[in-house]
């Protein structure tokens, strides 16, 4: 399996590769928000759980989870393609592993997520931001979990619905509230208190809590071992839905 999960890997990679104007475009997004937005929060004082209330490292650990969940949630599009012109059919007719087909597909996507992140963190420093190495390095670990976690989601609509009109719209919907109710732009800890309830049910803003502690420094902070817990299970959730919804497929 893992022979074939590399195969599946390079063969996605290359084809990735051969349009790197995507890889551009995803960047777009947070770029706009690092260049247009953070400045206007330079005047944001007294952020609780980190030093001097500095409003860089509450927005650039949100940036990244939010690089995270939308990079890797439309990657269902390019799928739903290739259902439609044949290519998926020809290899559920192959010997392949299912499970070395997602996983491969995959990893491509977490490979070019977790270049992203590291590409939007050096373009973060001229602002001030201050990078604890150790909870950096933590934290694309963190990334990489939600990149599996969507893009295992965002695989398995695509197999469920083959539609890209269906796929947008229903991505669309899950991806703005939890986006929204994540605490992403700014900590929840300055919302109401019934919007910091039903961030509760969010398991995306456990992801943001963890991903501030780490780039602050707190390496023993309880909210990082929750984040790596909720995202974990909700990737191996996610991830098993996809093979499963492969399998159904080629039934």
């Amino acid at each position: 399996m893992l022979r074939e999960t590399k195969l599946m890997f390079i063969r996605s990679m290359q084809h990735t590769l051969r349009n790197p104007i995507w890889l551009f475009l995803n960047l777009f997004q947070p770029l706009l928000y690092l260049f247009l937005f953070m400045p206007l929060l330079k005047g944001l004082g007294g952020v609780p759980g980190l030093p001097e209330g500095r409003t860089v490292e509450v927005f650039i650990p949100g940036l990244l989870v939010m690089l995270a969940l939308f990079g890797s949630a439309f990657v269902g599009f390019g799928l739903v393609d290739e259902i439609r012109t044949g290519v998926i059919e020809r290899l559920l007719v192959t010997p392949i592993n299912r499970t070395a087909i997602m996983l491969g597909r995959i990893l491509k996507d977490v490979v070019v997520l977790l270049v992203q992140c590291s590409l939007i963190t050096l373009f973060a420093l001229p602002f001030g931001l201050r990078v604890n190495i150790g909870g950096f390095l933590i934290s694309l670990l963190l990334y990489a979990i939600i990149a599996i976690a969507m893009a295992s989601m965002s695989y398995a609509f695509a197999l469920v619905f083959k539609s890209e009109d269906t796929l947008a719209s229903t991505l669309n919907t899950i991806a703005l509230p939890i986006s929204l109710l994540s605490g992403i732009m700014l900590p929840l800890a300055l919302a109401p208190l019934w919007l910091r309830n039903l961030a509760k049910i969010n398991p995306l803003s456990y992801a943001v809590n963890a991903s501030r502690a780490l780039f602050s420094g707190y390496l023993w902070n309880g909210d990082i071992t929750i984040g790596f817990i909720i995202i974990g299970l909700l990737a191996i959730i996610t991830f098993c839905w996809s093979v499963r919804s492969l399998n159904k497929m080629a039934a």
